[in-house]
């Protein structure tokens, strides 16, 4: 995109992975801000520098060069955006640096919410304002009711209710955001490895017809890690042939949604907004 233009208000974006950033980014624009991404590496799709004015590749471990970077362009307001695996933590060779290894040894335990919240602090203190990301989320907010033209039936109206429950109260412990079940029985509950994993894993046990239910946490904080489903969603219930979706009304983030309702119109899949 075109250079920073000096005089509009900037925003910065902290992207991982998935189509999030790039959404943010649209949305950002048509509210007038001028946006730079710092792209963590190797999450952040490549495709990223196209939605934005700069673009500065930071290796996902290096949080001082993250602040720095913010810094840099001069940002005082940024939006965290993206999914950052936990389990890059345990599984991969990325080296956090003296900042990040000062974070983490800072924690009481390593749930989601102590760690996003222990980085936003690190941010703040330098003068960055996070922002609330449904500010930028206004078109791609889940809505109220059945989006597809088939239902759920009476019986997966049951196990929607039934794993709200379940949900909601894995996400009071910050263990996960989805719970996957059948007939009023628990198959899987997402923890480290993610939704669509989670919903691949519960959907092989259930077998066809498994009922997938992801909600914001009861005190879900809207600057990060607010539930996002996708294409890979469908794709992983496609995959057990799992049968319904449910995500969480105006606190959830639906990204390409004409394509995930036709997508799930061909296959039979039910996608529901409900909020309790």
């Amino acid at each position: 995109m075109t250079a920073i233009h000096q005089g509009k208000k900037k925003i910065g974006i902290i992207a991982g992975a998935g189509e999030l950033p790039k959404a943010i980014a649209t949305e950002a624009h048509s509210q007038g801000y001028t946006v730079v991404a710092i792209a963590l590496e190797p999450l952040a799709d490549k495709s990223l520098s196209d939605y934005v004015e700069e673009v500065k590749w930071v290796n996902v471990g290096k949080f001082g060069q993250i602040i720095d970077t913010l810094k840099k362009y001069g940002l005082k307001e940024a939006v965290m955006a993206g999914k950052v695996s936990k389990s890059l933590l345990y599984r991969s060779k990325i080296t956090p640096d003296l900042k990040a290894v000062k974070i983490l040894f800072s924690l009481k335990d390593r749930s989601d919410d102590s760690i996003l919240l222990a980085v936003a602090r690190e941010i703040e203190k330098e003068g960055i304002h996070l922002l609330d990301i449904l500010r930028f989320s206004t078109g791609i907010l889940t809505p109220e009711g059945v989006l597809t033209e088939d239902g759920p039936t009476d019986e997966e109206w049951k196990d929607i209710l039934f794993g709200w429950k379940i949900a909601k109260e894995i996400g009071r412990l910050d263990i996960g955001q989805t719970v996957v079940v059948k007939n009023q029985a628990v198959m899987a509950i997402e923890a480290i490895e993610g939704t669509d994993e989670a919903i691949i894993r519960g959907g092989r046990l259930a077998g066809k017809g498994a009922v997938v239910v992801k909600v914001s946490k009861p005190k879900q904080d809207m600057r990060f890690d607010v539930p996002v489903v996708g294409l890979n969603t469908i794709r992983a219930m496609l995959e057990v042939d799992a049968r319904v979706l449910s995500v969480e009304s105006k606190k959830s983030i639906i990204l390409n949604r004409e394509q995930i309702i036709e997508e799930a119109k061909k296959t039979g899949i039910s996608i529901v907004g409900y909020s309790g």
